[in-house]
């Protein structure tokens, strides 16, 4: 597993995995709850929560890190 930061920040950081069936992930990981998915062989993101501004900031971020473009709260429900 490879792991590197959002905006320096050591409470929002992406963990990027291969899971047992080969599957390429990279984890959005904010305060210490996964908030976002990218699988890298289907190109889909999946976001499973919305907490605060920070971390809606950091889940755009991540959208934007792997070539999507930013959305609000509205957008992504």
């Amino acid at each position: 597993m490879r792991t590197f930061y959002l905006n320096n920040s050591a409470k929002h950081h992406v963990n990027e995995y291969t899971n047992e069936d080969g599957e390429h992930y990279s984890d959005l990981i904010s305060y210490e709850t996964r908030v976002a998915s990218y699988n890298h062989d289907t190109n889909e993101i999946s976001v499973y929560g919305w907490y605060r501004n920070t971390t809606q900031k950091h889940v755009n971020a991540f959208l934007e890190f792997y070539g999507f473009d930013k959305q609000t709260k509205k957008q992504m429900q």
